[in-house]
């Protein structure tokens, strides 16, 4: 799937995560994964790592207003080599315009902006609106990216067989996937690898909820390999905990239980289980937490926002 790089002044964050939000469904369907310097973790190089993502990922959101203008860093480094990128067709470049600024005559002035006609996102009435636009425009980027590659793994594949000499050239047909399969041990690794994803997401998250929010204390505890404590505190006293563990009396599958008292209750409010189309290994939910999403092929990464959702939620609400 191609990765989605956000291009972004810190002024921008709040907009930014709204946006994110909006891409929610992109991430949990598989079609693309994300990412911005928010996820750097502790000891890494930050230039390093955000080079390694302008030079590698596939779609690359310019969040457009007066500060990423301003931004000497935004400007001059990330935008110039996006839009490197973006001429030599090894990226595609969606200028997202947050806030009302002179960006036409920029570089990237050329391309279309986003949301219609450039109207910036915090002069909509529902921003909302205004943002969905974004993750619709985002979702066609990433159908054209996918398209891209199938036309030139079509054009590797013919050009191999045609040194090996394997074929005839001649006419043939495009629809030649075939159904994959997955062995009980396949399903079980990806059970396994999952739960460490989600066990990392969460760690990561409550480092990052913590660092945002004074006042806030995120905790983490693994016990075993296969079940670990999150807890949240607001000015010492704890207002959300959640224990995530694998398999267990309740047989396999990842779950997650409100309260994290017990080292060996199998008490859940909510189960993902390992399933499998014919070309890919995925995760559903029960949907006792979420009605309706039962149904939804998620990745690792949807898995494990579906769960930080449930932890978080009510921390978000108005008051």
């Amino acid at each position: 799937m191609p990765n989605v790089f956000f291009s972004y002044c810190h002024a921008d964050e709040v907009l930014r995560d709204q946006l994110e939000k909006q891409l929610a469904m992109l991430k949990r369907q598989g079609i693309i994964d994300s990412w911005h310097d928010r996820r750097i973790g502790a000891g890494q190089e930050i230039d390093a790592a955000i080079d390694q993502h302008i030079n590698s990922d596939e779609i690359i959101l310019l969040l457009v207003s007066p500060d990423f203008i301003a931004s000497d860093y935004c400007y001059n480094i990330e935008m110039a080599r996006a839009m490197e990128r973006h001429n030599a067709k090894e990226a595609i470049v969606i200028p997202v315009i947050l806030r009302a600024c002179d960006w036409h005559h920029a570089p990237f002035g050329k391309l279309l902006g986003t949301p219609q006609d450039g109207k910036p996102v915090t002069l909509w009435p529902d921003r909302d609106e205004a943002l969905l636009q974004v993750a619709k425009e985002v979702r066609k980027a990433a159908e054209r990216w996918r398209s891209t590659q199938s036309s030139a793994e079509r054009v590797d594949v013919g050009a191999l067989m045609h040194t090996q000499q394997s074929v005839v050239a001649g006419p043939r047909s495009s629809n030649l996937r075939v159904a994959k399969t997955f062995t009980q041990l396949d399903k079980d690794r990806f059970q396994i690898d999952t739960f460490e994803y989600i066990a990392r997401f969460f760690e990561n998250s409550l480092n990052e909820l913590q660092a945002r929010n004074p006042g806030y204390e995120g905790v983490f505890r693994r016990i075993d390999a296969n079940r670990f404590f999150a807890t949240i505190y607001k000015d010492g006293e704890s207002v959300a905990t959640a224990t995530v563990y694998v398999g267990g009396q309740m047989g396999a599958g990842i779950y997650y239980s409100q309260g994290g008292d017990s080292f060996s209750s199998n008490s859940f409010n909510e189960a993902l289980s390992v399933q499998a189309d014919d070309q890919a290994l995925y995760l559903t939910s029960m949907g006792m937490a979420f009605q309706g999403r039962q149904h939804q092929k998620l990745s690792q990464e949807g898995a494990a926002e579906m769960l930080w959702e449930i932890v978080i939620a009510p921390l978000q609400r108005a008051r």
